[in-house]
């Protein structure tokens, strides 16, 4: 059954995906990690690939960048593909002096400059927030792995290039850090009673700008993140 941005039959993808913004990262993890993975979509060459991780079945698909495009995916996911569960694993900037490059935010809240929820008709401002039971387990897995973390609020901007500057004030009200699609994925699983969850790792960082890492880093070198993502799964 293949949607307008997905051609993989019901029943190629598992209960869980795994999603990256980048299809070379989602290439790199199925190639990586999953054992016997089979290519279930290319469709804009969004690469999306089905396999095992530990005997458990896994499946990792690119979302693309922005808040419009992951609300695409996400949401054809969840309703035409009976996926349960999607974990971002993304990169994001960081405004916190107590995260440095390949730090990892897990996003309990996602703030955000956009529109994406006014769809919704509420009579008031939805707070896109993440599963806790996938908080909860992320972080006892950071823990045992002994990695840097901090759980909290991240900003989803519709801007990359924003020409007020306006990430500080967001991190004065706590914001760990800024990505472009985590409160749209949350906004899609509340409304379609699923599960979700964004862990980020830090690429770049407004408070230790030395540390910013390259695309071919963004891409391979994240491991951390994507090992903690494929046990959740």
């Amino acid at each position: 059954m293949a949607t307008p941005h997905i051609s993989a039959n019901k029943g190629d993808f598992a209960k869980t995906v795994l999603m990256p913004g980048d299809p070379l990262r989602s290439e790199f993890i199925a190639k990586t990690y999953l054992e016997n993975a089979v290519l279930v979509n290319d469709v804009r060459g969004v690469h999306g690939y089905t396999g095992t991780y530990k005997g458990k079945r896994v499946s990792v698909m690119a979302s693309g960048m922005g808040q419009p495009s992951i609300g695409i995916y996400s949401y054809e996911l969840y309703h035409f593909y009976d996926v349960e569960n999607i974990i971002r694993v993304g990169s994001c900037g960081s405004f916190s002096p107590d995260l440095h490059a390949r730090d990892i935010v897990i996003a309990m809240g996602a703030c955000t400059n956009g529109n994406y929820a006014s769809q919704y008709k509420l009579p008031g401002t939805f707070c896109p927030i993440a599963d806790f039971g996938l908080v909860k387990r992320a972080v006892e897995l950071c823990d045992a792995a002994g990695v840097n973390y901090r759980v909290g609020n991240i900003l989803s901007s519709d801007m990359f290039y924003d020409d007020a500057n306006s990430g500080m004030e967001w991190a004065k009200m706590g914001v760990l850090g800024v990505e472009m699609e985590s409160a749209a994925l949350y906004c899609n699983a509340a409304r379609a009673g699923k599960k979700a969850l964004c862990i980020c790792t830090v690429s770049d960082s407004f408070v230790y700008p030395e540390e910013n890492t390259t695309a071919e880093e963004r891409q391979t070198s994240f491991t951390q993140m994507m090992e903690i993502a494929l046990q959740l799964a």
